[in-house]
């Protein structure tokens, strides 16, 4: 049975809908959170307890089981970590398709295989919903300020069903394709981000170590040549930005074993298509390293630290 906690007082427009949210990670918990503030029923499920906690706080119903969720929602969004996620809570014995109504609209925000898209979209089709695979870009920072960017895909009509529960979360959504396409542009995205992080944070960590001034080599890219996403509004090198994960610890944002993950899907894709990426294996190989030394927890541009402890352990030898 759901239980409600902390009512709240939901728009009475036509346009709002009952929605079900599963996945309430650094992402997922901020996303739930702008589609109540937009005039959603919101229920949700996630399996860490405290993220059940504090979603409630801000407004949501609370569900037992995907299953649960799924038979109570017109819309039914899904942030998940992996393929295998994705498989289990859609099409588990208690999954979103063994308590979806027919005619539900499911939208996928994880980012995973093109494959497993288009696999989990034809079993949706198979029990009467609609489904797109709509993974995101813009970061924890983008979650919480509710401008994402979707990649979608999936049919058009999907498309224009899910678009104002998109629009609840973010300001940039894109029709990319077919099911499955919502993911190689994801993929794609975040192959490119991993490759400008770690350029962004070498160059950084050379700057620093040949005594120029970190704020001031971080402007100097922002309005050259090295200008990127990964520099002028993400930058790694602690006390250059406020309010970005550098600036934390490294806490709170994209973690390196996500992108790890990510890049993973990428040479798997290269791989079938016949790719060549040297650029994109030679990153996942160092995001792997990181990992393995205890940074996979924290965010992805941590890999700025470990490059600068890397050099002062040189300096010490």
């Amino acid at each position: 049975m759901l239980s409600y906690i902390c009512r709240r007082a939901f728009s009475s427009s036509s346009s709002a809908a009952k929605v079900g949210f599963i996945g309430l990670g650094n992402m997922g918990g901020h996303m739930a959170h702008n589609l109540v503030k937009k005039g959603h029923q919101v229920t949700v499920y996630d399996v860490v307890q405290q993220s059940m906690a504090t979603a409630g706080e801000r407004g949501c119903l609370l569900a037992s089981s995907p299953k649960e969720l799924a038979a109570e929602a017109d819309v039914v969004v899904t942030m998940l970590p992996s393929s295998p996620h994705v498989v289990q809570v859609y099409g588990g014995e208690d999954g979103v398709l063994a308590g979806a109504k027919s005619g539900a609209m499911l939208v996928d925000c994880s980012t995973i295989d093109p494959l497993t898209a288009k696999d989990v979209a034809a079993q949706a089709m198979a029990n009467g919903c609609e489904m797109i695979d709509a993974p995101v870009s813009g970061g924890v920072l983008g979650a919480e300020a509710g401008t994402l960017t979707f990649m979608v895909g999936g049919s058009e009509q999907g498309y224009e069903r899910a678009h104002p529960i998109l629009a609840a979360m973010g300001q940039n959504i894109v029709h990319c394709g077919d099911n499955g396409t919502g993911q190689v542009a994801k993929i794609c995205n975040n192959l490119v981000l991993a490759i400008s992080m770690v350029g962004v944070s070498e160059g950084m960590a050379l700057g620093k170590r040949l005594g120029m001034d970190p704020e001031r080599l971080a402007g100097i890219f922002n309005t050259s040549t090295a200008r990127c996403w990964s520099s002028d509004t993400y930058n790694p090198c602690p006390g250059v930005m406020e309010g970005v994960p550098s600036s934390r610890g490294y806490t709170g944002g994209f973690g390196v074993n996500l992108m790890k993950k990510d890049l993973g899907l990428a040479i798997a894709a290269a791989q079938s298509a016949d790719v060549s990426i040297p650029a994109g294996s030679t990153v996942h190989q160092l995001y792997s390293l990181l990992s393995s030394h205890g940074y996979g927890a924290k965010d992805f541009s941590s890999v700025f630290e470990y490059l600068d402890s890397q050099q002062d352990a040189d300096k010490k030898q």
